[in-house]
């Protein structure tokens, strides 16, 4: 359990002022999105980090038992999946992109989800 709240201690607040920040400032990650996706070397580092971070949450933190810790083990899978995804096929990070910057709601309807994962973590982390 030790390694679950350390991870959630990391976690929760940077998914806590990630969600605010795109929620205060949509305009502006709206921006980085269209300026990410055009970019094959941020696509391409990002796919690494995605992967590296994967990597070391599913080596530490493998756990799958029913309660809150499940939703780290689920975020570093989710997290290696996504490296490679942005590393194997990167051309289609624009197409995903596109469906954001179409939708105003659905980069909202993300960061409450955001929120919500962060929120919960935090708590975990810090106060359960």
């Amino acid at each position: 359990m030790g390694t679950s709240v350390f991870i959630a201690k990391i976690l929760g607040p940077c998914f806590l002022i990630i969600a605010a920040g795109i929620m205060f400032n949509q305009q502006a990650y709206r921006k980085v999105m269209e300026d990410y996706c055009k970019n094959a070397a941020l696509v391409f580092f990002g796919g690494v980090l995605a992967l590296v971070i994967g990597i070391i949450v599913v080596l530490h933190h493998n756990i799958w038992v029913a309660g809150w810790p499940l939703m780290i083990t689920i975020y570093g899978w989710g997290g290696m999946l996504k490296g490679i995804w942005l590393i194997v096929y990167p051309n289609t990070v624009s197409k995903f992109t596109q469906s954001y910057l179409r939708n105003r709601a659905l980069l909202l309807v993300h960061s409450v989800l955001v929120l919500i994962f962060g929120t919960f973590l935090t708590i975990f982390g810090y106060f359960v």
